[in-house]
């Protein structure tokens, strides 16, 4: 489908999605929050995908929020191009409403649902929402051009995007909070220091190293596996009980106990061969029930 801010590629079955807004450092508009959750569910219903690489056009990743407007930015009562935000029974702005949702955080929780790998190859500047959206991606490599900021309290305001939740559990909480009270922009090396990116490459190895990831991800996996994979390990993160883990672990290993992959999987180990897995993340994808249930304690 035809975008605005983003362009989509896919090739050996990796989704390749491009930030596109060059002229404005790639700064996040209302058009690119729903183009980029548009690409996911994309990504997500094509089997053909198997994993998802997101990159910047030009020479940054996401310098942040577009500020055009000025001091009303932020100001959702001040922004026509966003849905108001209704009254509640006491007069008050109804904060529980859709409407008062946070832009990022819609990006942010439709990579946290999506049933394909992500990675983040970041080629420059990645600022503020620039930042935060790259929190539930599940690789980030950045360009060593590449330059990171939660620089929201020198905007004043505060991390959005549900950072507060996935990056203290990224680099720990003294560097999430160190990064976030500055508010200051640092470097690659940095970053790579704090955990927030796994390798920094030369600007020309960014975007084959971030390909070579992905195929080491896909090409000798089966997708539904690598789905249920993705959501185990996120989603347990905020578990309070191992548990909990268990429950889904037993779940998942029944469902997938009795498909073809399996027996596959199987099978091509003891033949010695490589496999050739036919279930399909659309169709064999066990819908699990993330939630806790009564009698698991």
């Amino acid at each position: 489908m035809p975008y605005e801010t983003i362009l989509t590629e896919l090739s050996e079955n990796i989704f390749t999605i491009t930030i596109n807004r060059p002229e404005k450092l790639n700064a996040l508009n209302t058009t690119m929050i729903r183009e980029l959750v548009a690409a996911f569910d994309v990504a997500d219903a094509d089997d053909a995908v198997r994993a998802i690489i997101v990159t910047g056009a030009g020479r940054a990743f996401c310098a942040g929020a577009d500020l055009s407007r000025g001091g009303a930015t932020f100001d959702r009562a001040a922004r026509p191009d966003r849905p108001p935000v209704p009254n509640g029974p006491d007069g008050k702005p109804d904060l529980s409403h859709d409407s008062a949702r946070d832009g990022g955080g819609r990006i942010t929780l439709r990579i946290f649902h999506c049933r394909k790998p992500v990675i983040a190859a970041v080629n420059g500047p990645a600022l503020g929402i620039g930042a935060t959206m790259l929190l539930p991606m599940d690789a980030r490599i950045a360009s060593e051009e590449a330059r990171f900021g939660f620089v929201f309290s020198q905007r004043g305001i505060v991390p959005e995007a549900a950072s507060s939740w996935f990056l203290p559990r990224l680099v720990g909480i003294a560097q999430a909070l160190d990064w976030c009270y500055s508010g200051r922009v640092f470097p690659a090396a940095e970053a790579l220091a704090g955990g927030l990116v796994s390798r920094v490459v030369p600007p020309e190895e960014l975007l084959p190293a971030a390909r070579a990831l992905a195929r080491s991800y896909t090409e000798s996996t089966a997708p539904v596996s690598v789905a249920l994979i993705r959501q185990m390990m996120w989603r347990m993160l905020g578990a309070s009980h191992p548990m909990e883990a268990h429950r889904i672990d037993s779940k998942a290993i029944f469902h997938r106990g009795r498909g073809a992959d399996v027996k596959e999987g199987i099978m091509s180990f003891l033949e010695k061969r490589p496999a050739r897995f036919t279930d399909t993340v659309s169709a064999d994808l066990p819908d699990l029930p993330w939630e806790p249930e009564p009698g698991y304690r």
